[in-house]
């Protein structure tokens, strides 16, 4: 490969990463490429530098080419996603834990096995923590999708919310838990913090790679 092709290739790279964060559509970002590649490479045939074609901050220079086509943009609005998503999580396991108390008793009367049924800690473990996964993902994925209905492309993001965060929260539950039985799950604002952190990092991870695929997804 020259040295020519080399710089023609990053320099397309940078600026699709540039149209990808501003939401530009991939068949649209494909079209962008193409035409930007024959220039570059026609420029370097002629004996130009074709990182100097772009001056000195060539994401500026992806953003003019994408607003002189006129391209449609889908604004991320990462913010409002993950706040809106982490308070309908919020919110849900509230309701959620509401409920359990208030039904308490039918609970046990509906679920109370004889005494020569032993469950597994890990079967009765894995039951809770995926209610409490499923919860959660219930009550993000609700919020985002009537709080932010107007928001472009936000069904979209809903649908691909379902795929990565129920795995993501519920290994996330299970690494919290883990962190605090390594430790004896002492009840210290430093280990209860820490474990609610290790599973709010994971939950925002999975809701933003959510909103990133869908704004940038083909549509």
């Amino acid at each position: 490969m020259s040295t020519s092709t080399s710089a023609v290739d990053n320099i397309l790279a940078a600026a699709d990463r540039q149209w990808r964060t501003l939401g530009i559509h991939r068949r649209d970002r494909v079209s962008l490429a193409a035409d930007l590649r024959v220039e570059l490479e026609a420029a370097a045939a002629d004996g130009l530098d074709p990182a100097k074609l772009l001056g000195a901050d060539p994401t500026e220079f992806a953003l003019r080419i994408a607003e002189e086509a006129g391209l449609e943009r889908t604004p991320p609005r990462y913010g409002q996603v993950l706040g809106v998503a982490a308070a309908g999580a919020m919110l849900s396991l509230v309701v959620g834990y509401i409920v359990v108390i208030g039904l308490h008793q039918a609970f046990v009367a509906a679920f109370d096995l004889p005494r020569s049924v032993r469950v597994p800690v890990w079967l009765a473990a894995g039951v809770f923590y995926g209610g409490v996964a499923a919860i959660v993902v219930a009550g993000a994925v609700l919020a985002v999708r009537l709080a932010l209905r107007d928001a472009t492309r936000i069904r979209h993001t809903t649908a691909r919310m379902t795929l990565p965060l129920p795995p993501t929260v519920a290994a996330a539950i299970a690494a919290a838990a883990a962190f605090g039985w390594a430790l004896n799950f002492p009840l210290t604002p430093l280990a209860i913090g820490t474990e609610t952190a290790i599973v709010l990092a994971a939950f925002l991870a999975a809701t933003a790679l959510a909103r990133r695929w869908s704004v940038t997804a083909t549509g």
